[in-house]
């Protein structure tokens, strides 16, 4: 699927609630990021998120701080690799695709560990 047929199925919300897990969120957020300037996608992409989030029934669930440390992590990942594909940047950072829990070390770019 191209970043923008999902962007697309995203904002649209064709995507069902339970099939959309953290690594989904982090494929999403990469879409954006290939498609528009960090600050408009992660405007879209918040914007985006939390009507997922309610249409979902669960509103509570999105957090700021940690969308944006997401994102901005994303983003510093894609810099490193620029031009990658999404099959190639996950391959390569199969750290973000997985849920940390209550792990700050999740967060850390890897310039800082």
């Amino acid at each position: 699927m191209t970043n923008n047929a999902l962007i697309r199925q995203f904002e649209r919300g064709l995507i069902p609630c339970d099939a959309f897990h953290h690594a989904d969120h982090v494929r999403v957020a990469f879409a954006y990021l290939c498609e528009y300037s960090v600050a408009e996608a992660l405007e879209r992409f918040v914007v985006a998120l939390k009507r997922f989030a309610t249409a979902c029934g669960k509103p509570q669930l999105y957090k700021e701080d940690l969308t944006r440390a997401y994102f901005a992590l994303i983003s510093e990942r894609m810099a490193a690799s620029e031009g990658s594909s999404w099959e190639e940047f996950s391959r390569r950072n199969p750290d973000l695709l997985i849920w940390k829990k209550r792990n700050p070390e999740a967060l850390q770019s890897r310039s800082s560990q």
